[in-house]
């Protein structure tokens, strides 16, 4: 290790002290006085303050993190990558923290080191707001700073243009000395009650008319505890968990999602990074480097959740006794499929990488853009291999805890729901797993999740095709048509060494 590196990382400590800053967080009817205690985060705060915590400990220090160009320890994906190397002592990095929430934590602060750490590489890319680009990047990358992010208007008045919502789309109000005021809404801001600043801009759809909507052009970053920014949650899983045994994952892993309402917020000028530029806030999505950037921390932490499924399924098919049958090891074989594709594609967006102007690399657009192609498929796909070869096994279990603490029913619980060689407190405690995992609402939160967070169905399909265009991949594709089309005409072939003799078809 550089002793010499300065070392500004927030321990968990250090980071659950970070949100006790006045934030105006409402859920169920009421604020939030400090999210570290109230029952509907706590848990979830405590997990994210665990990844704070391997920066810091010897045993994965090294693992986790290196010297930035400034001098500064930081997480591997908070800093610019120079190298293929690089890339893939990142993912590792990624690979580690979502292991600590068995990949059901998926906006962690290193999903948006995807975008800040570009701001080191490029901040020339939102002049006259370099400085505030650049100074960003300092501040995320020194205390490994935990950002959400709101991309999406809300799903009202698609039909009109941006400008006919200005009642509610997020857009400049007035300019001040100090800096814009903002107001309007923007979604989806998950886990911004537990975290730091949001980053606020549009995603890869949104477009804006020059001459009539550039109050809409707007990119910043803003503390979570800036007056008049109200986070409203949803209904929290965390709060409605019975026990660690009947909800193992919501009790502690809910990424409470937000809907921002700013009503009339003050953006400091230094917070500001693209102000009223149409061109600019079209562009940036794909021209920052965020958009290659993203899928390898999206695409990790999914194939770490695959691992957990992959084995969820095989310890409960042994629980069930049918882990052996050969119909049901094909499906089995389908699941663990997906698992070592998106292993495999994490690994090949490191091979190879686009080179940036600062020398800095990341990976291929369109090796990014497929795994978020991929990634929005995979719950579609496994959900009905487990619907199928399971049949009524997640059902079979116990309203909760208390069933088991009751001597009346607990006899009759360890005669008849024992699994395969497993005693009936084995066999329910994996099933309430199983059910936490892919039944319960917490999972369909996540389903919806892995459907719809890289954008809507068509705009991932459509990205990913223009990325291929554009890199040549298309060109290459077709070529290679045009190439077997020039083996022949209708004379023959066009080249030497194939043989043709006439005939006549023959007519029956």
């Amino acid at each position: 290790m550089d002793a010499g590196a300065h070392n500004e990382m927030m321990t968990g400590a250090q980071f659950l002290d970070s949100l006790d800053d006045g934030r105006d967080v409402h859920i169920y009817g009421e604020r939030v006085k400090n999210v570290c205690e109230h029952p509907a985060f706590r848990n979830s705060a405590y997990s994210l303050s665990r990844l704070y915590d391997a920066l810091h400990d010897p045993a994965t220090q090294t693992l986790m993190t290196d010297i930035d160009p400034d001098g500064y320890r930081t997480h591997r994906y908070f800093m610019p990558a120079r190298s293929s190397a690089d890339l893939l002592k990142a993912r590792d990095a990624i690979a580690h923290w979502s292991r600590l929430s068995y990949g059901f934590m998926g906006r962690t602060p290193d999903y948006k080191a995807g975008f800040t750490a570009t701001l080191r590489s490029d901040p020339h890319l939102y002049a006259p707001f370099h400085d505030n680009a650049l100074a960003w990047y300092q501040k995320s990358a020194r205390q490994v700073m935990f950002l959400n992010h709101v991309l999406v208007n809300p799903p009202i008045g698609r039909a009109r243009s941006v400008a006919e919502m200005r009642d509610i789309y997020l857009h400049v109000e007035k300019e001040t000395d100090a800096g814009i005021i903002v107001r309007g809404v923007k979604m989806v801001a998950t886990s911004a009650a537990l975290s730091n600043a949001t980053f606020v801009a549009q995603n890869s759809a949104t477009q804006y008319r020059a001459g009539t909507e550039e109050d809409f052009a707007l990119c910043f970053i803003l503390p979570m505890n800036a007056p008049n920014l109200k986070i409203m949650c949803r209904r929290s899983y965390e709060a409605a968990a019975l026990s660690p045994f009947d909800n193992p994952l919501s009790s502690r892993f809910d990424e409470n999602d937000s809907v921002l309402i700013f009503d009339g917020v003050l953006v400091p000028w230094e917070n500001v990074l693209i102000y009223r530029d149409v061109e600019r806030a079209r562009s940036f999505y794909a021209a920052s480097g965020f958009l290659n950037r993203y899928p390898l921390q999206s695409g990790t932490r999914l194939a770490v959740k695959m691992d957990f499924i992959c084995g969820l399924l095989a310890k409960v098919l042994a629980s069930n006794g049918s882990s052996e049958f050969r119909g049901v090891r094909t499906r089995l074989a389908d699941i663990v499929a997906l698992r070592n594709m998106l292993w495999t594609l994490t690994e090949n967006l490191c091979q190879l990488p686009e080179v940036r102007q600062d020398g800095s690399v990341v990976p291929r657009l369109e090796a990014a853009a497929t795994v978020r192609y991929f990634g929005t498929q995979m719950m579609s796909q496994l959900k009905p291999v487990f619907n199928t070869i399971l049949g009524g096994s997640p059902i079979m279990q116990v309203s909760s805890w208390l069933d088991m603490a009751d001597p009346q029913t607990r006899p009759l619980i360890d005669d008849y729901y024992q699994g395969t060689g497993q005693t009936a407190s084995e066999r329910m405690k994996l099933i309430k797993l199983l059910w936490d995992a892919l039944g319960s609402e917490f999972a369909g939160r996540h389903e919806l999740y892995e459907n719809n967070y890289a954008g809507n169905n068509e705009q991932v399909r459509l990205d990913m095709l223009r990325h291929c265009e554009t890199a040549g991949v298309m060109d290459q594709c077709t070529s290679l048509v045009d190439q077997c089309l020039g083996d022949y005409d209708e004379t023959g072939w066009a080249a030497p060494g194939w043989r043709f003799e006439p005939r006549h078809p023959e007519i029956r």
